[in-house]
């Protein structure tokens, strides 16, 4: 991806045609009075609309994102189970040693909340340690859960349980697929509230595992199939923009926040592409400078003031920005990005054929998008 400022060209190029088209529509009625006017351009970009709903709607994204954005579900099955398995053997050696400082072990990530990606090559999973011996040092805490891992899984090879940066490794050798393990340090506080490091920048965060599963599945309900497919489909177009520019940063979680929010807003997203097209316009329009914050297990009000630029509070911990991290020119990419998205979809909506409006949604989606 260029900067911002020289791909505005580039949206004007692949917006010009649709909305040449548009003007000459509103020129060739110009001899109409204003209401006339404006009645009959409307009628004939509403046309213009129903004709590109032909070749491109909610159903060729849909058949879109079964073939290239979701990840299979026999794969999401056969990963759970794999995760699963994993589980149970720390469960049992947890039982048979009462006393072991790794107490429990719980799926976490997209897979645990139904919004994996094709694309992913590793599972998540967050294992909690408590005892007066656990140590707090970052470093010293991913060696204290590697050589306990390995005390858990005798079975495994010294080199198939690896401290990483932020997290511990445990590879399978039979499916090839890595689980990464994090640290939450726990205390004992209900609902398994416990002290998880950041995987941006390795500082300890008080989350909850299940509170977040749950924080997901209350959205998933309000809308079945369709929230988790449009996170899908977002994070799959913000996964197309990180490979073209590695200066472009936006999260999967800040993506999943800002849908909750639209969702909990009563934004319908039983059609892709009016769903879509609320996501790009709620993030150009506030270029995410607006605070996002639920209120699912405290007060809006319960949270201070901030001077970071984008404000996405963590729905389990209010003292939480999950987008603390992220300066002006982050949101500015981000917004940017967006309006481009917008225009691009906008334009495919007002594209006479089939193949331009393919072109479009390629904007969008990357060139692997057909329909």
């Amino acid at each position: 991806m260029v900067p911002p400022k020289s791909r505005s060209r580039d949206r004007n190029l692949y917006s010009e045609a649709p909305l040449l088209q548009h003007s000459k529509t509103v020129f060739f009625y110009s001899h109409l009075s204003g209401g006339a006017q404006k009645a009959k351009a409307n009628a004939i970009s509403q046309k213009e609309k129903t004709l590109s709903r032909e070749h491109i709607d909610h159903r060729q994204i849909l058949s879109f994102a079964e073939a290239r954005v979701n990840l299979p579900k026999d794969k999401a099955d056969a990963y759970r189970q794999q995760a699963g398995r994993l589980a149970d053997k720390l469960e049992n050696y947890i039982g048979e040693h009462p006393d072991f400082a790794l107490r429990r072990i719980m799926l976490s990530g997209s897979l645990a909340k139904g919004t994996s990606l094709r694309s992913l090559s590793d599972i998540d999973m967050a294992v909690y340690i408590s005892g007066s011996d656990a140590p707090h040092d970052l470093r010293q805490v991913l060696e204290y859960l590697a050589e306990r891992l390995r005390k858990a899984f005798p079975n495994f090879a010294p080199e198939q349980v690896k401290p990483q940066t932020y997290s511990v490794t445990v590879s399978f050798r039979g499916s090839g697929l890595d689980v990464d393990v994090v640290p939450v340090l726990y205390a004992g506080k209900p609902n398994w509230r416990g002290d998880l490091i950041s995987q941006e920048d390795g500082s300890f965060l008080e989350t909850s595992i299940p509170l977040h599963i749950e924080f997901a599945r209350k959205r998933k309900s309000a809308q079945p199939r369709h929230f988790a497919q449009v996170v899908r489909l977002v994070k799959f177009w913000s996964a197309q923009l990180k490979r073209q520019d590695p200066d472009f940063r936006f999260k999967s979680f800040m993506v999943e926040m800002v849908l909750a929010k639209l969702c909990d807003e009563g934004a319908n997203f039983s059609d892709y592409v009016e769903a879509l097209q609320t996501f790009f316009t709620y993030v150009a329009r506030t270029g995410l400078r607006e605070r996002i914050v639920f209120e699912d297990h405290y007060k809006a009000s319960a949270v201070g003031a901030l001077s970071d630029p984008v404000q996405i509070i963590d729905p389990i911990n209010e003292k939480n920005n999950v987008a603390r991290l992220y300066t002006a020119d982050n949101a500015s990419r981000i917004q940017q990005a967006a309006l481009e998205a917008g225009d691009a979809i906008d334009a495919a909506l007002r594209a006479p054929t089939k193949s331009l409006t393919e072109y479009y949604w390629q904007q969008v989606f990357g060139p692997t998008f057909t329909a």
